[in-house]
């Protein structure tokens, strides 16, 4: 039997050793998941919400425990993982107020007697998340599915397999059957199996841009609908109206969350000559003063890299960047010692070519990128493959809002502050950046028939 063990980024020390399940274990699994389904779609709405309440308080009551399992086995720092738990169990009562709004029947006016839009559960979901937010990226796919209708099950990855197990672990003392939530210990070249499940109704996958491509295929072979959300490279437009000290705290913050490790990280920085100057200095002051160390202290503002593959993975990108063209105007270079540490970066010179300019730097390294103006800045802005967000800083919110709604080729666009998610908006990205909505009420009808009922 194969077996994973998982590691502590910061100290390189090992934590636990799982089992994977088997061929058998996995069949009987998905069996369960939807024997179950064919009784908890039959619930109603108020069922469903009081037992979505009922895990937002698992979520409140045990969130220092899931918060330094976090910690431990991804690396985040502490202040981090709690806001995560409280981010989750706000998901969760959510869709438990409006998941009966949103899924409610829809009559049309047409030639019949009656005629209506209805929502159902598709059944059985496969949910492949990400190690960057182990928690939060699997509560924002299973508080709509189920309150949708459908049951989930999780494929989680290899270096958070705990928090896998505990998020199971929520819902089970939430009161939800057996189930309804299961995570399956697999490697990933199990998942094509599961998608020709046919208990398997649907997939959804947040991660990289192979893997995404991967699970598409197989979705694809099998008829299966899927929502991906994969990599992103979001541009910062700093336009030269912007105080450069107030842009450069927001690209800060923007960029060192979750030590760089996040889709919709700050990442390029596309900023017009004439602001361009103090703006480096600044965000260079502040990306310098930000303190790296231990993740369970509360004065860390940011702390370890998941792993040190990634670590040397982004090292590399950085090492080919200056070997271009790039210019080191803070870090880049390669701690010594244990752990997946790698220090607060900022690369300028960046030029089309270059890793920092074409590829996704997962990590505390900042690309910034000089502009004569406020055209240049969102041509150079759209030169991606991603699509998932950016951000527009400037004095004249006017100006900003018309550039981040008709000018950014991007899902999420923010004004004068850093991209992040609410589960009151929308989440997911255009191009390579995939494609479907997370979240609103968007995101719980992407796993559901739209069916019309006509009555003649």
């Amino acid at each position: 039997m194969k077996k994973v063990t998982t590691t502590n980024p910061a100290t390189g020390e090992d934590l636990k050793t799982y089992k994977r399940l088997t061929e058998k274990q996995i069949e009987k699994k998905i069996d369960k998941a939807h024997k179950t389904w064919l009784k908890w779609r039959e619930t109603d709405f108020a069922h469903r919400s009081k037992l979505m309440h009922q895990a937002a308080e698992v979520l409140e009551d045990n969130k220092k425990k899931y918060a330094k399992l976090m910690v431990r086995e991804m690396g985040k720092t502490i202040t981090e993982a709690v806001s995560e738990i409280e981010k989750c169990a706000w998901v969760c009562r959510y869709y438990a107020d409006n998941a009966a709004d949103f899924l409610a029947k829809e009559t049309v006016e047409t030639d019949a007697s009656k005629s209506y839009v209805t929502f159902q559960p598709l059944g059985v979901v496969l949910a492949v998340m990400p190690w960057n937010y182990p928690f939060w990226q699997v509560f924002r796919f299973a508080a709509p599915g189920l309150m949708a209708g459908n049951v989930g099950i999780l494929k989680h990855a290899s270096n958070v397999i705990g928090c896998g197990d505990a998020i199971q672990e929520v819902f089970e003392k939430a009161g939800f059957p057996k189930g309804a939530f299961t995570h399956l210990n697999v490697e990933s070249d199990a998942i094509a199996d599961i998608l020709e499940n046919d208990k398997v109704k649907a997939a959804t996958l947040t991660g990289s841009d192979p893997a995404g491509r991967s699970l598409a295929e197989n979705a694809g072979k099998n008829i299966k609908k899927t929502v991906l959300e994969l990599g992103g490279s979001d541009a910062y437009l700093i336009l030269e109206d912007a105080d450069p000290n107030e842009a450069a705290e927001i690209c800060k913050n923007g960029r060192l969350l979750n030590a760089g490790q996040s889709c919709i990280g700050a990442k390029r920085f596309i900023v017009t000559e004439k602001v361009y100057d103090k703006f480096l200095k600044a965000f260079k002051k502040k990306m310098k003063k930000a303190k790296q160390g231990d993740p369970m202290k509360k004065s860390t503002k940011y702390a370890t890299m998941a792993r040190r593959d990634l670590r040397e993975e982004l090292h590399e990108q950085v090492q080919k960047s200056v070997e271009k063209g790039a210019k080191i105007a803070l870090g880049g270079e390669l701690p010594k010692g244990k752990g997946a540490f790698y220090p607060a970066t900022i690369l300028t010179d960046v030029k089309p070519g270059m890793p920092a300019y074409e590829e996704e730097l997962f990590g505390p390294v900042a690309s910034v990128i000089k502009v004569k103006n406020e055209e240049e800045a969102i041509k150079v802005a759209n030169d991606s493959q991603f699509g998932l967000g950016g951000a527009v800083i400037t004095k004249d919110k006017k100006r900003g809002e018309k550039i981040a709604a008709e000018m950014l080729e991007a899902g999420c666009c923010f004004v004068n502050a850093f991209v992040k998610s609410d589960p009151r908006l929308p989440f997911g990205g255009i191009k390579t950046s995939g494609y479907g909505r997370e979240l609103s009420h968007y995101g719980i009808k992407e796993f559901v028939n739209v069916k019309t009922v006509y009555v003649a």
